[in-house]
């Protein structure tokens, strides 16, 4: 058993304008940070980890100004070595957790794009990861969660204990009350290396294909996509496969994080014109050449390549940019993934990221995003036309039974959202049963459901 302690510490209440990864929108706040967690979410109405949602559902509503900030809550509670269960606060993150367990040959089961996050939000968001349609949503290796909810009270929920209050945790954006401690399976895995190969790919429709077929060999899958080619080459692209390596495929025992190059500045709105964006996605689809490529690289740069370059989310400029994900649900088959493009590439979607992947089942969280289909991710930057494009692509994603991640969210309108989401009222209700005053909220929250 691994177990830390930390002092208690006073409360700290920095004063600024708070924003999401997309900075955008920005909002005032005041986030109230405690390695007391417990005592840091009395009386307020949202807990925020590191703040990497992409819109504003870490964000207080209009009115709000205090929120709790997790990230100095980290301790780790408990470990077994021989299951792999780990309990550790809400607060703790990614980062720290891959830099303690892996060199002791364990993962997080599910990963996201990037490790600079915490349990809690990890939870709450019900992250997804390149390996979905193997070991689905990070709610899948929960085990247990500790709250603390509306009334005040802090309450344990699982699938046995409060089962529809830990369903609807799961996935809730916070909704149900405050994340203190997450008790979760970690993976052992052969090696800290991951075998990697990666392949370009003609158009969208190919890509479909690929990724169904790589998901049958490979437990991690995922594909860049040109989003501003056209005609027959439209959602052009490369696919990347991996697994964790075997004992004799690993280079050395253990390659050490390193620390990111940080963009200085914002760049001008220019910088990420279509033009510019196109050239840059033309040059990096012909540089990778025709032939498969196949090498051992590190979990960091397989799984994060974003995390290389520290405050990225600054080359999209001051008015920052929305990041918009969607699933199309697998049973209308690859052409409902060209009508999305259609639209996106018909607007001038101009995405410098476009990720492209393959979901497995829906995961049991009241609004976990992923189901069996296939998930677009892009960046639009902001602009004056973007909530009109945002509203396009919601449409589209409607006809298609379709719907979106509220982890990147910041412009759906309320009537599309419930237009997407049958488990809504489900949702709904827990959260009334739970806090039937409404003082946990956000500014998604206000957004998307009106309080």
């Amino acid at each position: 058993m691994i177990g830390l302690a930390a002092p208690v510490d006073p409360i700290s209440l920095p004063s600024d304008l708070l924003s999401g990864w997309g900075r955008f929108p920005r909002v005032p706040g005041r986030e109230r940070s405690s390695e007391r967690l417990d005592h840091a979410t009395l009386d307020v109405p949202l807990t925020r980890g590191l703040g990497r949602a992409y819109g504003d559902a870490a964000l207080p509503a209009g009115g709000d100004i205090r929120i709790a900030g997790s990230g100095r809550a980290n301790r780790l509670l408990a470990f077994d070595a021989e299951t792999g269960e780990l309990t550790a606060e809400a607060g703790l993150t990614l980062d720290e957790l891959i830099r303690i367990f892996l060199p002791r040959g364990f993962f997080s089961p599910v990963s996201p794009g990037t490790r600079f996050v915490t349990l809690g939000g990890m939870v709450a968001a019900d992250v997804h990861g390149k390996n979905h349609h193997a070991a689905g949503t990070i709610g899948r290796h929960v085990q247990a969660l500790k709250l603390r909810v509306a009334s005040g009270d802090v309450v344990m929920c699982s699938r046995a204990t409060h089962p529809d209050l830990f369903r609807a945790t799961v996935g809730g954006m916070g909704l149900t009350g405050h994340i203190l401690e997450v008790t979760l399976r970690l993976e052992r895995v052969a090696s800290p290396w991951i075998v990697s190969e990666s392949e370009r790919v003609p158009n969208v429709r190919a890509f479909v294909e690929a990724l169904r077929i790589a998901s049958g060999n490979w437990p991690m899958t995922a594909g860049w996509i040109d989003c501003l080619s056209r005609q027959s080459a439209m959602g052009r692209g490369i696919l990347f496969r991996g697994r964790w390596a075997d004992p004799h495929e690993a280079p050395t025992p253990f390659a050490p994080l390193r620390a990111p190059v940080t963009v200085p500045f914002s760049l001008p709105g220019w910088a990420l014109s279509s033009p510019i964006v196109k050239t840059f996605n033309f040059a990096h689809y012909r540089w990778h050449g025709a032939a498969v490529q196949r090498r051992v690289v590190t979990p960091a740069r397989f799984l994060y390549p974003l995390d290389s370059v520290g405050e990225w989310n600054r080359l999209y400029g001051r008015r920052g940019f929305a990041q918009y994900q969607c699933v199309l649900p697998e049973a209308q088959g690859h052409d409902a993934v060209t009508r999305f493009f259609d639209v996106l590439t018909g607007r001038g979607g101009a995405s410098f990221l476009c990720v492209i992947k393959d979901c497995g089942e829906e995961g049991e969280g009241l609004l976990s995003f992923p189901k069996k289909g296939i998930s677009v991710a892009l960046d639009i930057p902001m602009r004056d036309t973007t909530a009109s494009l945002v509203d396009a692509l919601n449409e589209v994603v409607i006809r298609e039974g379709g719907r979106i991640y509220l982890a990147k969210d910041a412009l759906t309108r309320p009537e599309h959202f419930r237009a997407m989401e049958p488990r809504l009222d489900d949702f709904l209700r827990v959260r009334r049963q739970w806090d039937p005053e409404g003082r946990i909220r956000s500014a998604q929250s206000v957004r998307l459901f009106g309080w």
